[in-house]
C-alpha cells in the first residue's frame, strides 16, 4: 500500500525484521523432527548460514571451522587477506587504533595491492582444511581476478557489492556483463546486493544460484546514511522471495534468496526465513567469536573506500566460541547465542517441519513485541533490553 510522502511523492510503506512477529500456528513439532538444511547448487550445508565477507569475520581459519560444523564462511578476495601475506599483523594494528583515526588508517592500509599469490594461497587454505570454499570479488574486479581462485580449487563464487544490478550503464568503462559472465564461469555464482523485486529478479535472469538481499541493513554499514539508500530487511527479503517466485514460473528454475545483514539475535534469523529467505548471511555475530580474526572489532567491506567509505569499525566484544554463538550452548538469554538452536525452535513452535514450509509462515506487523510487557528488562538493561543501557 503506498502512503502519500507530500503532493508529489507517494511511497510504499517498509517494514523492518524488528517491526514483525511470526504467528505461531495449529500445529507444534518435537525439535528433533525439524530440518534446517540448505543446499545450493550441488552443495549441502547443515546450517542455512553464511559468513559474510568481511576481513573482520572470516579468514580462512574460521572458514574451516565454519564448514566443519555445517556452515559457508565467503572470504574476501579483495581485502587484508590478500594483500598481505601476513594479515594477522594488520588486523591486531586496527584492533588498537583509536576510535578517531580509525577509519582514515584503514583507507591507508587497505591501499596496499591484491596479490594474485596470496588469492590462490587463501583458497588453498580453506581446500586444505577438506571443506566447501567460497570467496568473493566485487564486480569492478571480478573479471580480472577470479581465474586465480578457480585455479586454487574455488567451489562458490560471490560477486558482491553495496548494491548490484544487473544492467550498469557506463560512458567511461566496459561494464561487467553479469549474464555472459556467469555462463562461462564453471561453479556456481550468487550475487547481490539488492532490495527490490525488480532488481533480484534481473539479477535471477543473469543464471546466478542464489541472489544476497540487504542494503544497508549490517551493524558496521552507514550506507543509509551516507547515500540514503536502502530498504528494511523484512520488506526486501518478502519482495526478493515473490521474485523468486516469479522467475521459477517463468523458468522453472529456482533461486535461493540469501537475507544479507541486520540479524544478530535467533528471533532476526527466524524471522528473516519466515519472510521467504532460504538462507542467512551474518557478520557481526561471527565477528563475535572468540576465533573471529577482527580481536573484537568489526567492520564491513565499504569502510575503507578511499573516497567515500559507507561502514565504519564498531567493537562487538569476542566472549564466546563459534560454536556457542552458532550452535550453543547459550549462557545468556538475550538471543545473541545459538542462534540456528533458536530457528529450530521457533520452526518446531510454530509447527513447521523445514525451510521451505516455514517460509510460508503466517507473519504480521506487531513492533510492540519488542517492547510489551518488559519494561523491567529495560530498566535493568538484561534480557531483551541487553546492552541498551
Amino acid at each position: 500500500m503506498e502512503v502519500e510522502i507530500g503532493k508529489g511523492k507517494m511511497g510504499r510503506r517498509a517494514y523492518g525484521l524488528d517491526d514483525i512477529a511470526i504467528v505461531p500456528s495449529r500445529r507444534t513439532r518435537d525439535p528433533e523432527d525439524i530440518d534446517i538444511t540448505w543446499e545450493i547448487a550441488s552443495h549441502r550445508f547443515s546450517l542455512p548460514c553464511m559468513a559474510s565477507a568481511m576481513d573482520s569475520a572470516v579468514d580462512p581459519k574460521i572458514a574451516a571451522m565454519l564448514g566443519k560444523i555445517g556452515g559457508l564462511a565467503v572470504l574476501n578476495l579483495e581485502g587484508l587477506q590478500t594483500r598481505y601475506d601476513n594479515a594477522d599483523e594488520v588486523l591486531q594494528k586496527i584492533s588498537t587504533l583509536p576510535k578517531e583515526t580509525a577509519t582514515r588508517t584503514m583507507q591507508e592500509l587497505y591501499q596496499e595491492p591484491i596479490k594474485p599469490e596470496l588469492i590462490k594461497k587463501r583458497i588453498q587454505e580453506i581446500k586444505d582444511s577438506g571443506v566447501i570454499a567460497a570467496a568473493s570479488f566485487t564486480p569492478q574486479k571480478v573479471d580480472s581476478m577470479y581465474e586465480y581462485a578457480l585455479e586454487a580449487g574455488l567451489d562458490i563464487l560471490v560477486i558482491q557489492g553495496t548494491v548490484v544490478s544487473a544492467e550498469h550503464v557506463s560512458n567511461t568503462h566496459k561494464p561487467l556483463n553479469l549474464k555472459e559472465f556467469i555462463a562461462q564461469v564453471p561453479v556456481p555464482v550468487i550475487v547481490g546486493a539488492c532490495s527490490s523485486y525488480s532488481t533480484a529478479l534481473h539479477l535471477m535472469r543473469t543464471g546466478a544460484v542464489g541472489v544476497l538481499v540487504g542494503v544497508g541493513p549490517g551493524q558496521a554499514c552507514t550506507t543509509r546514511g551516507v547515500l540514503g539508500i536502502g530498504v528494511p530487511q523484512a520488506t526486501a527479503i518478502s519482495d526478493a522471495a515473490a521474485a523468486r517466485s516469479t522467475h521459477l514460473d517463468e523458468t522453472g528454475r529456482y533461486v535461493h534468496v540469501i537475507a544479507d545483514g541486520g540479524m544478530s539475535k535467533g528471533g532476526d534469523v527466524a524471522k528473516a526465513i519466515a519472510c521467504g529467505a532460504d538462507a542467512v548471511m551474518i557478520g557481526s555475530p561471527i565477528a563475535r567469536a572468540k576465533e573471529a580474526p577482527g580481536r573484537g572489532y568489526h567492520w564491513g567491506m565499504a569502510t575503507f573506500h578511499p573516497e567515500l567509505p559507507r561502514g565504519t569499525r564498531v567493537q562487538v566484544g569476542s566472549t564466546n566460541t563459534l560454536q556457542e554463538i552458532l550452535l550453543g550452548p547459550a549462557h545468556e538469554n538475550d538471543g545473541t547465542l545459538n542462534l540456528f538452536g533458536a530457528l529450530r525452535t521457533s520452526m518446531a513452535t510454530c509447527g513447521y517441519p523445514d525451510i521451505k514450509a516455514f517460509q510460508k509462515a503466517e507473519v504480521m506487523v506487531a513492533p510492540s513485541l519488542q517492547t510489551e510487557g518488559k519494561s523491567m528488562q529495560r530498566a535493568q538493561g538484561v534480557g531483551m533490553a541487553a546492552g541498551s543501557k
